[in-house]
């Protein structure tokens, strides 16, 4: 065998040894969290997650420090697959920017009534990691969103031009407020339908005055 033969073998090894590496990492946090939805953080062990993951855990410790990093991809995950749905769904069939924000407001609240968003993102984060890493979690996966929505509506004569970045963190703020009364509320709807119609006209009310 030549050098570059060896050379091209060893890179197609590495290659193949970062595939089972990622997706040993893959699995546990997909194994993680439904046991953390429907149990929560506290009632959950490593142990049984390495067993239903079906590897050890020294494969565990080898992608995270403990059950707290694990939990906080699981929750970058929930993070980050429901600003992807929200945006090809509610925001992109929008007819214009002020529906979208409309659309994707509403859309996150109906979100926030599914049992593992709630537990995993409204009920345990705050509490296991702390409220600032909790928000800058949830600020780096939706932030850009609203702000590139809120934009477009100012763009397009639909909002009154103002600061943009702390519109949109004053919005993106009294939305997540929102959604944790509607994650700790018991109700049978009665909160949702109260945020949603605040969430509404607070957004309309955004509308440049004639």
């Amino acid at each position: 065998m030549d050098v570059k033969s060896e050379a091209e073998e060893g890179g197609a090894g590495q290659t193949l040894k970062a595939a089972r590496s990622e997706a040993t990492r893959a699995a546990l946090i997909t194994t993680a969290r439904p046991l953390f939805a429907e149990r929560g953080y506290a009632a959950v062990g490593t142990e049984e997650i390495v067993r239903a993951a079906g590897v050890t855990r020294g494969a565990l410790y080898h992608h995270f420090t403990g059950k707290r990093e694990l939990f906080e991809a699981v929750y970058e995950e929930v993070e980050r697959q429901l600003v992807e749905r929200i945006a090809a769904s509610a925001i992109s069939s929008a007819a214009d920017p002020l529906e979208a924000l409309h659309a994707g407001a509403q859309a996150f609240l109906d979100a926030c009534e599914d049992p593992a968003v709630q537990r995993i993102a409204l009920v345990d984060a705050p509490s296991v990691l702390g409220w600032e890493q909790w928000r800058e979690i949830g600020m780096r996966y939706g932030f850009g969103l609203v702000q590139a929505t809120v934009q477009a509506a100012m763009d397009a004569g639909l909002i009154d031009p103002q600061p943009v970045q702390a519109l949109s963190h004053l919005l993106l703020g009294a939305i997540d407020e929102g959604a944790m009364l509607i994650a700790r509320a018991d109700d049978a709807g009665k909160t949702r339908r109260e945020v949603g119609s605040s969430v509404t006209r607070l957004i309309d009310a955004l509308r440049p005055r004639e």
